[in-house]
């Protein structure tokens, strides 16, 4: 099986290597390709300024970086150029248009924010005092209202498109240990994921080019006990055909391919056979191939 990284942080955004250090360790590690995915520039479109995007007045820099970078191990291991794009509803999308216009390998569409009830743009990513903190005070204490808020908002950027990879599907419960805020086994919850799931089946079914992660970025950076998706929503991703690609989200050097074999075990689990390999762009579409997961 050929190992590669598509969701790749670097210090461009909040990673912390550089971009040659993360190619360098994904080529001495028999990574046969290595894509960079900066967290796309949000602060103009949203007038909110975080430590962890891309800015805005560094986006051609990053971009040309990867690029040159791409050339210089052309014969060694093949480097792609993406973008990690946000969706926050009315502010920015994977869709628009700037994002679309770059020239890029792929977008990873993710949802790091959802809309608080008064409307303002709020994270559900950020530390685990924080969200207990926007639950309280946002959300009146009503765990199960936001953790619908996530999906919906999930489900609204799926229909808008744009993107090529969905992003860590179910980061949500990131935040919610031992059930605290909303139960993983509610019928409320499990509701959400066949919602979801069935969004992506129909989706494809309609002729759109979608792939989702497995993503065990939560796993290699103790954020939490399973991958991105967990076990019930790929079970159910994989009765709808959905395809899913590994990735380690990695911000640092150290993180390339780890817990690759959790993210096997969980496939397999699910009744996936292979998992996709990303080969670049043809024609305006992504091309992938079947990775054997026993291999």
């Amino acid at each position: 099986m050929r190992l590669s990284c598509l969701h790749t942080h670097t210090n461009f955004c909040d990673g912390q290597d550089d971009i040659e250090t993360m190619i360098r360790a994904a080529w001495e590690r028999g990574f046969a390709s290595i894509g960079f995915s900066s967290h796309a520039p949000v602060a103009k479109k949203t007038g909110m300024t975080t430590g962890w995007h891309l800015s805005d007045d560094r986006l051609e820099e990053y971009c040309s970086a990867v690029r040159r970078a791409r050339h210089a191990w052309k014969d060694r291991i093949a480097v792609f150029l993406g973008l990690e794009a946000d969706y926050i509803r009315g502010l920015v999308s994977p869709a628009d248009r700037d994002f679309q216009e770059l020239g890029l390998d792929y977008i990873i569409g993710s949802v790091h924010y959802i809309l608080s009830p008064q409307g303002e743009p709020v994270t559900i990513d950020g530390p685990l005092e924080g969200f207990a903190k926007l639950v309280r005070e946002q959300f009146a204490g009503d765990g199960e209202r936001l953790m619908r808020s996530y999906w919906e908002a999930l489900r609204e950027m799926i229909r808008a498109g744009g993107f090529d990879i969905l992003g860590h599907a179910d980061v949500i419960k990131k935040n919610n240990p031992d059930g605290t805020w909303f139960s993983l086994e509610g019928g409320a919850y499990r509701e959400e994921l066949e919602k979801t799931a069935a969004l992506l089946g129909s989706e494809l079914r309609a002729g759109r080019s979608l792939t989702v992660e497995i993503n065990t970025g939560g796993l290699n950076r103790n954020k939490t006990p399973d991958t991105y998706p967990s076990l019930p929503l790929l079970r159910l991703l994989a009765a709808e055909g959905v395809p899913v690609t590994i990735s380690a989200d990695a911000h640092r050097a150290a993180e390339l391919g780890g817990r690759y074999d959790r993210a096997r075990e969980n496939l397999l689990a699910a009744g996936y056979s292979a998992s996709v390999f990303f080969e670049g762009r043809r024609a305006g579409r992504p091309l992938w191939t079947a990775e054997n997961l026993e291999d």
